[in-house]
């Protein structure tokens, strides 16, 4: 299984198993793990075990693994003609097609077991379903067919945080939605910026990515439109789901007015590489910082809920207007 693609290759164990982790895409997985375990941290209050949170953040990244290597399989004709993606394992022969399609399924199976026996099958479940939606519904249905298949395969990336909140509560509640709703919107500009960057590359291999359908000046225009929805709809937590406080709020006005700013320099400049480059990078920072934000927000010591704030306002003007 774990042999490479021309056997005449002389390689070591270690630059296979370097292969097979390459397919996985782990950059990618690292940001998905940040919102499951900031969704089960304010779904535990803070208060979240570590052995949950371990399993669940490893059955989940063990999924997206399997996705991402389904993905890789699936897209290794177009892979093998772009510059940025000819070195991955399958284009360059190091892998057998075969070989990782059994890795993924052996993948896809070690997560829904690992989540169903120590979180809840709740979790499992979605855990497959992020892997259908990827792989069935981005992957193979709108990649190669519509310019909106980042926004409707986006999908997929918003699931993570409702694996990690059913997780711990073995529900999903509203706030859970408002998780799923925040990653929904904040896909685009974040994808669509890395698109901008490449479009000549998804042009090539007649993918219809919106930059190469429709344009810079046009791709730039829906990334600002998305950014200005993320701060109200992350303030959601806030009100009225009255899960996050006064910390997160800021945190989340302030970062999003940055990711604002950030989208009307690129609508500007919507050929400009190193602007498009430059709100890819932000992107990333953004949603690490506002898990980072959830975390510190749920804090005992730092929660400041919105009836607080109220209260404490009322408080305020009466004692300014007695």
């Amino acid at each position: 299984m774990f042999a490479p693609a021309n056997p005449s290759m002389n390689r070591s164990w270690r630059e296979v198993i370097q292969d097979y982790t390459e397919l996985t895409k782990p950059r990618i997985i690292v940001l998905l793990l940040i919102t499951t375990a900031g969704a089960m941290w304010i779904a535990s209050e803070g208060q979240v075990d570590g052995f949950l949170m371990f399993i669940t953040v490893l059955g989940g990244a063990i999924a997206a693994a399997s996705a991402n290597a389904i993905n890789c399989l699936y897209d290794r004709d177009i892979d093998a003609k772009m510059e940025r993606t000819s070195w991955r394992p399958i284009p360059s022969g190091r892998i057998q097609p075969f070989n990782a399609l059994i890795f993924a399924i052996a993948l896809a199976a070690i997560s829904f077991t690992l989540l169903a026996v120590y979180a809840n099958l709740l979790a499992a479940c979605l855990a497959m379903s992020g892997i259908a939606t990827y792989v069935g519904v981005y992957t193979i249905w709108l990649k190669r067919s519509s310019t909106q298949n980042i926004v409707i395969g986006g999908a997929a990336g918003a699931i993570p945080p409702l694996v990690g909140w059913a997780a711990v509560t073995g529900e999903l509640s509203w706030a859970a939605w408002v998780l799923f709703a925040i990653i929904f919107v904040w896909t685009p500009p974040h994808f669509w910026a890395l698109a901008l960057m490449i479009r000549d590359e998804y042009a090539k291999v007649g993918v219809p990515m919106l930059p190469v359908v429709k344009g810079a000046e046009v791709t730039a225009q829906q990334i600002l439109l998305y950014t200005l929805l993320i701060i109200p709809v992350s303030l959601l937590l806030v009100f009225p789901c009255n899960v996050m406080g006064l910390v997160y709020a800021v945190s989340a006005v302030g970062l999003g007015v940055a990711f604002i700013y950030k989208a009307a320099q690129l609508l500007k400049e919507p050929n400009d590489r190193n602007v498009a480059r430059s709100v890819f990078k932000y992107s990333i920072l953004y949603l690490a910082l506002l898990c980072v934000a959830m975390g510190i927000d749920s804090l005992p010591l730092a929660h400041i809920s919105g009836d607080q704030v109220i209260a404490l306002l009322q408080t305020t003007i009466a004692t300014i207007n007695p």
